[in-house]
């Protein structure tokens, strides 16, 4: 008696092969519960496609913020990073992930550095009022 190969499994369908073939394994040595199930892949939304995020502008603009522009460019780019971390947070293995990350961390030093000389001309200010050479 030759024995015929089992038909392909189809999502729904192990209960029919277990009851026609038992479920030891079968000639591949597969049990049906081992058997691999293709599930078809949703329209627009291929293998490895992720959703556009703008880290690479949030970094730009953080990095903007330190070169010269402060607070005028660091603000929207930690506004903007931190949306695209929420993206890419939702969707391990995102490309765009390391960007944000790095884009929110500059924009978070550009503002420490605005925060920093605000303390000091602060300091200043009140160090020559109180010596009276103002």
């Amino acid at each position: 008696m030759q024995d015929t190969p089992p038909p392909q499994l189809t999502l729904g369908e192990p209960s029919k092969v277990a009851a026609k073939y038992g479920d030891g394994p079968d000639i591949w040595g597969q049990t049906p519960n081992q058997a691999q199930y293709q599930v078809p892949i949703q329209a627009g939304m291929g293998m490895g496609h992720y959703p556009t995020t703008n880290a690479t502008v949030a970094l730009v603009l953080s990095v903007l913020g330190i070169v010269g522009c402060s607070i005028l460019t660091a603000i929207p780019g930690l506004i903007m990073a931190n949306t695209a971390l929420k993206t890419t947070n939702s969707m391990p293995g995102h490309p765009d992930s390391g960007t944000a990350k790095a884009a929110q961390v500059i924009a978070w030093i550009s503002i420490g550095f605005v925060l920093l000389g605000m303390l000091i001309y602060g300091f200043l200010i009140v160090l020559f009022i109180a010596t009276g050479e103002y």
